[in-house]
């Protein structure tokens, strides 16, 4: 995996400030970095700088680990979680915004879109017949 690098204008914060600020030893930084909870971005020199983001990330860790008692990989399970349930909320978005343009566009619109469509059929076309007699599930056995 390829380090990010710091971009210029925003602040970033040496592992020693972060490390001072949260009351915890670089060390404990490092490993959330092996085990893939922060990815601090790098100088040149592969100093590590933390942005504002890593930050709150940390911030969410220490709440996890300190204050309710879970586990790095539970800390793992839930940061994944949290990614998945924010990706969903950004497509739930755009499939709301697109329903919105749609019925702004109005029902005559549509009317007209369900009669020139290129098969017609009815909801009931759709749903495939089930046998209810003996003699029906017999038919279907046989291929007629």
């Amino acid at each position: 995996m390829t380090a990010k690098r710091a971009e210029r204008g925003k602040a970033y914060y040496m592992i020693s400030a972060v490390s001072q600020k949260y009351n915890i030893h670089p060390q404990t930084l490092r490993l959330y970095e092996r085990e893939g909870l922060l990815k601090p971005s790098r100088t040149e020199g592969n100093t590590r700088l933390y942005s504002e983001e890593d930050l709150e990330q940390l911030e969410t860790i220490l709440a996890l680990t300190r204050d309710l008692g879970v586990n790095l990989a539970g800390v793992e399970i839930i940061l994944n979680m949290r990614r998945k349930i924010e990706q969903m909320q950004g497509e739930v978005n755009e499939f709301m915004d697109y329903v919105k343009r749609e019925l702004a566009r109005g029902i005559d619109d549509w009317e007209q879109r369900l009669s020139t469509a290129m098969v017609k059929s009815s909801p009931t076309d759709l749903v495939r017949h089930t046998p209810n007699t003996e003699s029906e599930k017999s038919k279907v056995k046989s291929g007629k």
